[in-house]
């Protein structure tokens, strides 16, 4: 009994949650609160993995060495994938991003020094004062990262560059009126939202060892729109609720799994025509948040 609670399997599952809380929770920044629409969020996921496997196979680095290059190369690429935001927004802009989450799969994917279709493996295994990580530390990892991320979200949020950040959502033009400056804004959600996005791709590399373009395809920026989409848009806990809900209940419904991304499509359509602001939508109208 205690397997199923505290066995690897279990830790294995709370590992997952929680790097989709922060996922979720980096996309809520840049859609929810933003509102950029991005589809292309994988994108600074797998750029985070990718920056600590190199690092790590290539260099010798440690998890604690690749972790802040993984945020800085993150970060870095969010100023670039933010930039179109500047041109193109609404549908046109979730185009734009699509694509450009499709660009870093498919340079994932035939580069030499992402290892082509064959990938990284090998990177080193996390390690504190000499001893590998087990499943518990890898967990505890994972979970501390989504409450960092979740706390500094909502640090972000309710601060200057959140306020600036809502007006633009409500009325972009109104806001550039008052004297926000609305494109470097624009871009700063998109640098930020990749920067905990990257951390978590860094942190996944070294638990799992092994990294490909299979991990950042399509159906993985889909899933963390659906997560964040379901918990609700521009909530303080929807990313977590929305992570929770759909990690753990494609695991039990694994016989479902060959039609896991049509039912997250059918939940999407039935959650915007149902419930627009997701699960947590109302109570975030009457909070406030």
């Amino acid at each position: 009994m205690l397997d199923l609670f505290f066995g690897p399997y279990a830790l294995t599952l709370l590992f997952l949650v929680a790097i989709n809380v922060t996922l979720a929770g980096s996309l809520n920044l840049i859609t929810g609160y933003g509102g950029q629409v991005s589809i292309g969020h994988v994108a600074f996921y797998a750029v985070g993995a990718y920056t600590a496997a190199i690092l790590s196979t290539a260099w010798g680095w440690s998890f604690w060495l690749t972790l802040p290059a993984a945020v800085v190369v993150s970060f870095a690429a969010g100023v670039l994938i933010g930039a179109p935001s500047l041109r193109v927004e609404h549908d046109f802009l979730a185009i734009v991003t699509l694509g450009l989450g499709l660009v870093v799969q498919g340079l994932a994917l035939n580069l030499e020094v992402t290892g082509g279709p064959y990938g990284i493996s090998n990177v080193r295994r996390i390690a504190v004062l000499g001893r590998t990580l087990g499943p518990w530390g890898h967990a505890a990892l994972a979970v501390g990262l989504a409450g960092l991320t979740l706390f500094l979200v909502h640090r972000i949020q309710g601060s200057r560059v959140g306020t600036a950040l809502l007006a633009i959502r409500e009325d972009a033009l109104a806001a550039e009126v008052t004297g926000i400056e609305t494109a470097r804004y624009k871009v700063l959600a998109f640098a930020l939202g990749g920067t905990f996005a990257g951390a978590a791709g860094a942190l996944y590399a070294h638990y799992a060892t092994f990294v490909s373009s299979d991990s950042f395809d399509l159906a993985a920026s889909i899933s963390m729109l659906a997560m964040a989409v379901v918990g609700g848009l521009g909530t303080r806990l929807g990313p977590l609720v929305g992570a929770v809900l759909l990690t753990l209940v494609p695991e039990l419904m694994r016989f479902t799994a060959e039609y896991r991304m049509v039912l997250y499509g059918l939940m999407l359509v039935v959650m915007m025509r149902c419930l627009p602001r997701g699960l947590l939508g109302r109570s975030a109208i009457r909070t406030g948040g």
